[in-house]
């Protein structure tokens, strides 16, 4: 039986299995795993079939989620169903389906039910519900995670392939390591929060919970664009997936500033995660953890707890005991804090962006432990602050910073508890995280979820320009690992393929450019030598940004490649040659770079 997302919708369109036999499984599933606790509300499977059936009537072609079973986090809007966020004296109905939801429907999925969670999305533990305590997927003793509880169990059980979580401190990357599943957290704006009951609205996201990357890149495909109704909203650009980079830089933390609280299974998980990337080719630079460290320590000491207070301050004055304990005790104090508090934490927080904008100029991507340690439901019943707030070690600071993150599984220790790996970048370079991590996951070999999966094989990726896309040839600082290769990221760019010049250009070491700089000139034929490129794509809009940036005297023009086919790409004004060192022999910048420092 199709699992994945991509042979589900694979099937339906070939007939071999039916929207309405797709969603009857789902419900049948959750019967049999008998789990209360899961599910707050679950939608009436009648009316789930009908929708499913009615997909006959749309075209599979244009519907990348073509039923599709989704579950939804239960402080999301679904028109039908109620809104608890874990609260039942919060609870109300909603008028309309939550941005994120309407577009996952838009896409052919089938709304299944609503999700557990950690109350008011206020937890990392997946423990804090009057609904009950999802049984962990993987390990029946564990914690689930939170706050996304339900909707990670749901995925890493084989009940939907698709859920939405949340996300502003790490529940939609937790829970995915302790279930053995892939955590999508995309840049902040990128999905609608239009719908969504806040936690800390500056910094609340959708999230997404799936059995793959690629799975994930669906859904997120399917949910990403501006919304009107959404003031946070943004207008990102969102690359396809591109091919695994030639030069990957990764940021690890420097010695001694790794935590795991004695957790030496976890620690060794963590080291040989990192020398699986340095065989897939990946070279790892030391980063500063202290300033993240410092970030983090702010959103629940700082005044962002004020905002979860925001929510909730009306239920805690009339019902005070309608709200779990610990959520009680934990936004209380968000009552205490002042405005001269507020802007002196924006500030530092504004000082503390810099320094990661700074630290990110030199990576491609920071790679940490998705939590230090995972804990069962009795410890966390037992100690339950310091526990949780031991979870977000490498997660509180994400969206403070506006990073994206993709937590992907990495290793099932011997005790049988699941391992995971974050990637962690700069916001609008949640393509170029999924276009590695995917490579990752698969490299693991490890099956998918709590029921033995096999990873279905890595779907290749597309060397051509979409149509919608340009393809541009970089031949020096902006190939891929170089230093101005993030302009091309943040402009939401995807490495197509390497390639290499027919045989007619010369490359020279242009003076006095910062970074430096090369410039390729097309000469007369036999006279020059084949130089090795990359071959990125842009939107439309992104090249024109992109070119209009292009200092003297680089340009853009038409170049030749070794296969016969011609590319737009950078070339060099004549007279900028002039004193500058032909490095054509070297056979592309790279081999140059890497030769000067070595005789350095």
């Amino acid at each position: 039986m199709p699992e994945t997302i991509e042979a589900i919708v694979a099937a339906h369109r070939a007939g071999t299995l039916t929207p309405t036999q797709t969603v009857a499984r789902s419900y049948q599933r959750i019967r049999a795993h008998d789990d209360p606790a899961i599910f707050i509300a679950l939608r009436d499977e009648a009316a789930a079939l009908a929708e499913a059936a009615a997909l006959a009537g749309r075209d599979p072609a244009h519907l990348p989620l073509h039923g599709v079973p989704v579950a939804v986090k239960d402080n999301i809007d679904v028109l039908g169903l109620p809104t608890t966020a874990a609260c039942p004296a919060f609870s109300y109905l909603p008028s309309c389906d939550a941005g994120a939801v309407a577009r996952l429907r838009a896409a052919g999925a089938i709304v299944i039910g609503k999700t557990n969670l950690d109350q008011f999305a206020t937890g990392l533990v997946g423990v804090r519900s009057p609904y009950g305590i999802p049984r962990n997927a993987v390990r029946a003793d564990l914690i689930p995670g939170g706050s996304s509880s339900g909707s990670a169990v749901a995925v890493s059980a084989g009940l939907v392939p698709l859920a939405l979580g949340t996300d502003t401190a790490g529940s939609g990357r937790v829970p995915a390591m302790l279930n053995n599943i892939v955590g999508l957290k995309p840049s902040l704006g990128l999905i609608s929060t239009a719908g969504v009951v806040p936690a800390c609205r500056t910094l609340d996201c959708v999230s997404i919970f799936s059995l793959t990357v690629d799975d994930a890149m669906t859904a997120l495909v399917a949910m990403a664009g501006p919304d009107a109704a959404d003031p946070f909203s943004r207008d990102r650009p969102l690359a396809a997936l591109g091919a695994f980079p030639g030069q990957l830089r990764l940021g690890v933390p420097r010695n001694g500033q790794l935590l795991f609280f004695g957790d030496t299974a976890s620690e060794q998980a963590y080291g040989a995660a990192l020398q699986r990337w340095t065989g897939l080719g990946a070279t790892l630079v030391e980063f500063d953890l202290e300033p993240l460290y410092e970030t983090a320590r702010l959103l629940y000491e700082g005044p962002w707890v004020a905002e979860r207070y925001l929510v909730i301050r009306d239920l805690l004055a009339s019902s005070p005991d309608a709200i779990h304990p610990v959520t009680r005790e934990i936004t209380i104090a968000g009552a205490r804090l002042s405005a001269a508090d507020t802007f002196a934490a924006l500030y530092r927080l504004q000082a503390l962006r810099k320094s990661a904008e700074r630290a990110f100029a030199a990576i491609d991507a920071l790679v940490l432990p998705t939590a230090p340690t995972a804990y069962t439901v009795a410890q966390v019943l037992a100690n339950p602050i310091e526990l949780n707030s031991r979870l977000g070690t490498y997660t509180n600071f994400v969206n403070l910073l506006d990073l994206c993150g993709l937590a992907l599984p990495a290793a099932m220790r011997a005790d049988g508890i699941p391992f995971g790996i974050t990637l962690l970048a700069p916001a609008g370079q949640d393509a170029q995280l999924a276009s590695i991590g995917r490579v990752f996951h698969a490299d693991t070999e490890l099956t998918m979820g709590s029921k033995g999966l096999s990873q279905p094989p890595l779907a290749p990726v597309s060397t051509a320009a979409h149509s919608d896309e340009i393809p541009i040839a970089v031949v020096g600082a902006h190939l891929s690992g170089m230093a101005l290769n993030g302009e091309l990221k943040a402009l939401g760019g995807r490495l197509l393929r390497p390639a290499t010049t027919a045989p007619d250009y010369k490359l020279y070491a242009l003076k006095g450019t910062t970074p430096p700089k090369p410039g390729m000139l097309r000469v007369v034929p036999g006279t020059g030598a084949a130089i090795a490129l990359e071959v990125w794509s842009l939107s439309a809009a992104a090249f024109g940004k992109f070119v209009a940036a292009i200092p003297s005297p680089l340009s853009i023009g038409t170049i030749a490649l070794a296969d016969g086919s011609s590319v737009k790409g950078f070339l060099v004004e004549v007279a900028a040659i002039d004193g500058a060192r032909d490095i054509t022999a070297f056979g592309g910048w790279r081999a140059f770079i890497v030769q000067a420092a070595a005789a350095e």
